[in-house]
């Protein structure tokens, strides 16, 4: 079944809106949204696949990071967007390093749209910002 671009799009938000529930709900909730704001930024700095890296080292003991680590891989393993990644399993960051070029690209552009979505619930659902945070 071909999905149109409205469908995916209105998916994502979907998605993007759950996640950023869930983030709201936490006792760290402006810490959440940083990061939420953060991470697009570091995409486009430093590649998707250092971005994940640095989210999976800082997930140690279950915090934000892990949070945003886990909304990223549950997104791209869905059955509609499971093309991304081929049905792989394991680590979210060793699935990432063995994509082909192409599929790295459109992975990445992926998690950029989700983003995009998910500071913008991000934004709505949780008040005030982080004074200081790492």
């Amino acid at each position: 079944m071909t999905r149109t671009i409205q469908g995916i799009e209105q998916g994502r938000a979907d998605y993007a809106y759950q996640c950023a529930l869930k983030g709201s709900k936490d006792s760290k909730a402006k810490e959440y949204k940083s990061y939420v704001k953060k991470v697009p930024m570091m995409i486009k700095t430093n590649g998707l696949g250092a971005t994940v890296a640095f989210a999976m080292s800082k997930s140690k003991e279950a915090n934000n990071w892990t949070l945003i680590y886990e909304q990223i891989y549950n997104w791209l393993k869905q059955d509609e967007n499971s093309f991304l990644i081929n049905n792989a399993s394991g680590d979210l960051s060793e699935i990432i390093i063995q994509l082909n070029s192409k599929q790295y690209r459109a992975v990445t552009n992926e998690v950029l749209a989700l983003f995009n979505w998910l500071r913008r619930f991000a934004e709505g659902l949780i008040e005030g910002d982080v004074e200081n945070n790492d």
